[in-house]
């Protein structure tokens, strides 16, 4: 019995440490950039429990890593190559190993300026392709990296801003709930809707196929509620987040909220979006404006209130990230050279500053 007791004591003594240990590390991130300056490709960073950051390193030198993605099992790293080399770019695999990022695998996306890839829990990857348009399809595993580009949905389409004259896929991800994919065209300006039929080898239009956006809106990403329902859309081109509701497997729009302050005047796009994981807060970055802008989600029918809007102490908000716990806000200034952090309050979901370190032309943050 004295065995089994001190036996539990130290178990007990052990995950304690355990914990503590953890607690003092922090999460580790990568930051995906441009490097048309002084940037080499990915880079790697702390964010310890306090909110202060802290360079770990170069972890693959690679062009143009604007937006980053894991496998659910975090041993393999997906970067775009956003570039335009005979009409397409590329997407790279790395094994991920401690502080290192080791080169694997190397496809095409299916189109010029890949600005945008995710992944599914079945391996299943998508690159969103600018410039192209269009929409790749590929899969990965751990062995062997990404295979050859196996299907490509191109878009067709335009709208009245000068930007909007030909397609411009920005996103494209599948649904957590069905696997459904759901890309943005900020140029077509619409939402488009598909599966991937396996015998066809081909990214087939489900019932509604696609959304249209209020007119000239120019959405960019999106982010979906923790209950799977309701969608938040960012607008790049007139600074605006959509609620988009899902009933009966159609999507409408039900809410439009404006991203900047009334008298704000001067010329300000949107880029990025994020949800609290309970729901709570939506947030939005203003390029521009430079700000965060801070909703809260009404629980009843998932509309916006304006809570407020945070400086980002920088210039170029492109991408933003909440950290794991939900504890820090992340957001990457590709003009300033810097990612700031700060806290988040969960009640109030405001935001203030801790800590910034310097990074070259940051363009995205992956926890």
């Amino acid at each position: 019995m004295k065995k089994i007791s001190m036996f539990i004591v130290i178990t007990l003594f052990f995950s304690c440490s355990m914990s503590k240990v953890k607690e003092k590390t922090g999460s580790n991130f990568y930051v995906g950039t441009y490097t048309n300056g002084e940037s080499e490709g990915i880079y790697k960073y702390q964010l310890n429990a306090a909110g202060k950051l802290k360079q770990i390193g170069l972890v693959a030198k690679t062009d143009n890593p604007s937006y980053l993605a894991k496998t659910k099992d975090n041993k393999t790293l997906l970067a775009v190559d956003e570039t335009n080399e005979n009409g397409t770019g590329y997407v790279n695999s790395f094994r991920i190993e401690k502080d290192s990022l080791v080169f694997v695998s190397k496809s095409k996306s299916g189109g010029a300026h890949p600005c945008f890839v995710s992944i599914n829990d079945k391996n299943q990857v998508l690159v969103a392709n600018y410039s192209g348009g269009n929409v790749g399809f590929l899969e990965i595993d751990d062995q062997n990296g990404l295979t050859n580009l196996l299907a490509v949905q191109q878009h067709v389409g335009n709208d009245i801003n000068p930007k909007q004259q030909t397609p411009h896929a920005h996103f494209a991800k599948y649904h957590p709930r069905n696997n459904e994919i759901i890309s943005v065209d900020l140029g077509t300006n619409q939402l488009w809707f598909s599966t991937f039929d396996t015998q066809k080898k081909e990214l087939a239009f489900t019932n509604q196929k696609t959304l249209n956006m209020n007119v000239g809106a120019g959405p960019r990403h999106f982010t979906f509620h923790p209950n799977n329902k309701w969608m938040y859309v960012v607008n790049e081109l007139n600074s605006t987040v959509s609620l988009v509701k899902e009933k009966e497997n159609l999507y409408t729009v039900d809410q439009t909220i404006a991203m900047l302050p009334k008298d704000f005047k001067k010329y300000s796009k949107a880029a990025d979006i994020h949800i609290s994981k309970d729901g709570q807060f939506v947030y939005a970055s203003n390029r521009g404006h430079e700000s965060i802008v801070i909703y809260k989600v009404n629980p009843e029918n998932g509309t916006l209130n304006l809570v407020g809007f945070q400086n980002v102490k920088g210039k170029h908000p492109r991408n933003f990230s909440l950290s794991p716990d939900d504890n820090f806000l992340l957001v990457a200034n590709k003009d300033s050279n810097n990612i700031v952090c700060f806290k988040r309050d969960s009640k109030t979901g405001k935001l203030s500053f801790v800590d910034e370190v310097f990074v070259p032309n940051p363009v995205c943050v992956l926890f």
